[in-house]
């Protein structure tokens, strides 16, 4: 089981936003951004995160949960 939730994902990123940027309204959004970063962290780059798990999609959703990284929407 992934942890955080994405409904936690979802609710602590769009309450970080700013108002004047849209919320997210698509579970599609994490997976794509934490993919991406985990194959970043695959690539080499280093984990922004103090607990440094195993897994590098585990670092990249942790990532995100904790601000680490944001989610740009593209529309």
């Amino acid at each position: 089981m992934l942890h955080p939730s994405y409904t936690d994902l979802m609710t602590t990123i769009n309450d970080r936003m700013s108002n004047d940027e849209e919320k997210l309204k698509s579970r599609y959004s994490i997976v794509i951004a934490s993919a991406k970063r985990a194959r970043e962290i695959i690539g080499g780059e280093e984990v922004l995160i103090r607990n440094n798990f195993t897994k590098p999609l585990s670092n990249a959703v942790n990532e995100l949960y904790e601000g680490k990284i944001d989610i740009v929407s593209n529309n």
